[in-house]
């Protein structure tokens, strides 16, 4: 049991600030949110003057699918021989021992959507995890979380080199339709079966692992930087009926009043770097400002190790700079993400019944010299910078 005492809690629900609160922590959970809380036996924070927040949540990142310091011997997010690979799951290649852990959750990040890369037009299923452990099972919140697919430069370019399809956004997008439209017709085969084995579909894995996306238990998390790709996207989610979140969206600033009326989430990033490639020259920190203020709701991403996830709260910062409102940005880190990634019963805020994901803070997170003094994962204290 872990009592924290006297913090000023941002609980990020609804906006609300306790000053003087006190958190109580049993079995994982947070138990209790009051003032003056009395308790036995509780191992006691006294977080007077300091600041307290859910841990930070990363929704799109590549943690331990390429390893720190090391070439190809540790990058596992690509598996760039075949554009479709749905069947392709995350947990099968993420390192927990890699050292970039334990780099998130020194900085407060203490849970990540982390998956494929973008070479594939369908490249695999993400998953959720805490950034705590040395085991990948014992650390997963929701598996699988997503299914990645990817438009514009990155597929392009991978199976251009390879002189095969697809080597233009319209085979891109033919690609896409293709592996949903005999996943639909393979489903429906299964359904019209139903217990009659003799007349069941032989089984195919890439078909079998996209049926959660046809039930619209996952969405499709669509890598997406350009305009005219984030609107195919979103053309191919409504033709087929699919959740759908929107990743990078570069320039979806261009095109906000068009997503607005969509409807769709966006996560944001990774705006912490070069315009390396030219579906960017439009990278800017101005975007997550721009589409929350237009009433979307967003979150802000790292892609790590595009931007090393440690840094997930100065893009937060930087895109405060940029005009974003900064209860927002902290939104955008916190309480946004879980609702995107469908984790809110769980992470995301503090409050009574979720996980106890939270850190404790000397001053705001958003200052460049700002470090946590304890982070806790799960009610068990994985760092104290004494």
């Amino acid at each position: 049991m872990i009592l924290i005492k006297n913090a000023l809690i941002y609980t990020m629900e609804k906006d609300e600030i306790i000053k003087n609160g006190d958190i109580l922590i049993e079995n994982g959970k947070i138990i209790k949110i009051e003032k003056d809380i009395q308790v036995d036996s509780a191992k006691v924070i006294d977080a007077g003057g300091k600041l307290v927040l859910p841990g930070f949540i990363d929704a799109h990142c590549h943690l331990g699918m390429w390893e720190d310091g090391i070439g190809f011997e540790g990058a596992d997010g690509n598996e760039a021989t075949n554009p479709i690979t749905p069947h392709l799951r995350a947990i099968d290649a993420i390192n927990p021992m890699d050292r970039t852990f334990e780099e998130a959750r020194e900085a407060g990040v203490t849970l990540v959507a982390t998956g494929p890369g973008s070479a594939n037009v369908i490249g695999g299923m993400f998953t959720a995890i805490k950034t705590y452990g040395n085991r990948i099972d014992d650390m997963i919140v929701k598996d699988p979380l997503a299914m990645k697919c990817a438009f514009g430069e990155n597929p392009k370019n991978v199976y251009n080199d390879k002189k095969t399809s697809p080597s233009t956004r319209m085979a891109i997008a033919a690609e896409l339709r293709n592996a949903i439209f005999t996943a639909k017709e393979y489903l429906s085969k299964k359904e019209a079966a139903g217990e009659d084995i003799s007349k069941m579909p032989d089984f195919d894995m890439k078909k079998e692992a996209l049926i959660p996306v046809l039930k619209k238990e996952i969405p499709l998390k669509a890598h997406a930087h350009r305009a005219d790709d984030i609107l195919t996207a979103i053309r191919i989610a409504k033709e087929f009926d699919l959740n759908l979140t929107l990743e990078h969206c570069t320039e979806g600033h261009l095109i906000v009043d068009h997503l607005v009326k969509e409807g769709y989430p966006a996560i944001v990033g990774p705006s912490l770097s070069d315009r390396s490639k030219f579906e960017l020259k439009n990278l800017t920190f101005d975007t997550p400002g721009i589409l929350s203020k237009a009433g979307m709701k967003i979150a802000i991403m790292t892609d790590a190790p595009v931007i090393p996830l440690q840094y997930l709260p100065i893009a937060a910062a930087l895109s405060v700079k940029s005009g974003m409102d900064e209860n927002e940005a902290l939104k955008a880190i916190t309480i946004n993400p879980a609702e995107i990634l469908g984790l809110e019963e769980t992470v995301g805020s503090i409050k009574v019944g979720k996980d106890a994901d939270i850190v404790i803070w000397h001053e705001h997170p958003f200052k460049l010299e700002a470090k946590p003094s304890v982070v806790i994962i799960n009610g068990e204290i994985v760092y104290e910078n004494k």
